[in-house]
């Protein structure tokens, strides 16, 4: 998109488009006015102010009675209805035209124009408006999700000035490849329309802004023109290098919407460029097709769990490191994360193993190490805890009699050895006095 209204860039940043600080001449303001009134359509003349004035009642009056007298007293002169005769051919009425002229007054005038609709609140909060400025043409049809559309697009700050221009901005509806106000606006447009949107900063381009066009917290007025809609790709029957543009352009989408902390958007993209690649196919793919394919499903799959790390989704992310290790198991990245939601979950004998591999690939990664010299510490800190509650749960230590110094390990039972010492000896005589009696 540029994620927002424009093309992003292998950076995840979006592409500025063209930018002109001089304001349009269309466009100088997009704020409302305080009582906002739609344009008649052309042709249409404006409505004039009128006032009843004294007087004017009174002559229209006095004239019209004036000309029944002069009609009356023209009556008298005129001849009789038998005696009139026939006026010639050429003054004569044409038959029919008395009745053609009472049909002609019956009918209705033609209704005018429709006014351009008035401005439409998206989503109820006053925060996203559309308001069309030229209807599409009649019987034209509205995009669906999913529709790869091709707008125009004419961005502005609320003052007027023109930040960027896209002439053919090309992205499928609904998956978030361009900032929220056209995702959420072009679906109520017609083909062939053009329209003004009004869009806050949380559905623009938020409190980051984009450099060195807009700024922070920047509300925006987009002038949107939607040139085409068509049904998007088969998945099935693209070629390996058509695969490999498509989930490029999702992951940069990704890119982008993580650049701005939106990870729950970013983490959508990433999923679309997996679901690209690996998608079932209908046409052969070289094995260098292959392989860039599943260099490409690597970093997605990174991306996605960095993603879903910054939302707290544990397993989630888990199950995305695993998958990069099932094809990389030497992946530095997979095995950081892992380690990583593994200590975020308190499990640290499962999570310091993987971060000391992760070390060893790349001894010098500061971040790797900073991160396991941490984890020991909780490990440890975790064990001295431990070892505190089994003591407490097997009784207080202290209260236990304390050994007597100098005794080794026979000191405890020497009663019980001194009694079977005893119990010997006193079998040893009972059998010599029993022996000498016999």
């Amino acid at each position: 998109m540029g994620v927002g209204a424009g093309r992003v860039s292998e950076s995840g940043a979006p592409s500025p488009g063209r930018a002109n600080s001089r304001p349009p001449s269309s466009m100088a303001s997009c704020a409302e006015p305080s009582e906002p009134s739609a344009p008649l359509p052309a042709g249409v003349p404006p409505l004039e102010d009128f006032e009843v004035l004294d007087g004017v009642e009174d002559a229209e009056g006095e004239e019209e009675e004036e000309e029944e007298e002069e009609e009356e007293d023209d009556l008298s002169e005129l001849p009789p209805l038998e005696d009139m005769g026939q006026p010639p051919v050429e003054e004569a009425e044409q038959p029919g035209a008395l009745a053609r002229e009472f049909l002609a007054a019956m009918e209705p005038e033609p209704a005018p124009a429709p006014a351009p609709e008035e401005w439409l609140d998206i989503l109820g909060n006053g925060l996203l408006r559309k308001k069309t400025l030229v209807p599409g043409p009649p019987g034209s049809s509205r995009p669906v999700k999913g529709q790869v559309v091709t707008v125009h697009l004419q961005t502005s700050l609320e003052n007027g000035t023109r930040v960027q221009e896209e002439p053919e901005l090309v992205f499928t509806l609904g998956d978030c490849d361009v900032i929220q106000a056209l995702d959420l606006s072009v679906p109520l447009m017609d083909v062939g329309e053009t329209a003004m949107v009004t869009a806050d900063s949380k559905y623009c381009y938020g409190p980051q802004g984009r450099s060195p066009y807009i700024p922070p917290h920047a509300a925006l007025c987009l002038e949107v023109t939607l040139k085409t809609a068509v049904d998007g790709p088969d998945l099935e029957m693209l070629t390996g290098q058509e695969r490999v543009a498509l989930a490029n352009r999702k992951r940069e989408c990704g890119n982008a919407h993580y650049q701005r902390a939106d990870f729950v958007l970013a983490a959508n993209s990433y999923d679309l460029a997996i679901k690209a690649i690996t998608s079932s196919a209908k046409v052969d793919m070289t094995f260098e097709e292959e392989a860039q394919l599943l260099q490409l499903k690597v970093k997605c799959l990174n991306n996605l769990a960095a993603s879903q790390l910054k939302l707290d989704h544990y397993r989630a992310a888990l199950r995305s490191c695993s998958l990069v290790l099932e094809h990389q198991p030497d992946n530095i990245k997979a095995l950081f994360r892992k380690g990583k939601v593994l200590a975020q979950q308190g499990e640290y004998s499962e999570a310091i193993p993987i971060l000391r591999a992760a070390l060893k690939l790349e001894p010098s990664n500061k971040t790797i190490h900073a991160e396991l010299s941490k984890l020991v510490k909780k490990h440890a800190a975790q064990r001295s805890t431990e070892t505190a509650l089994y003591r407490k749960m097997l009784g207080n230590p202290s209260r236990l009699p304390a050994k007597c110094p100098g005794k080794g390990a026979w000191s405890i039972p020497w009663k019980w050895l001194f009694g079977a010492t005893a119990v010997a000896l006193g079998g040893v005589a009972l059998s010599v006095v029993i022996a000498a009696r016999n």
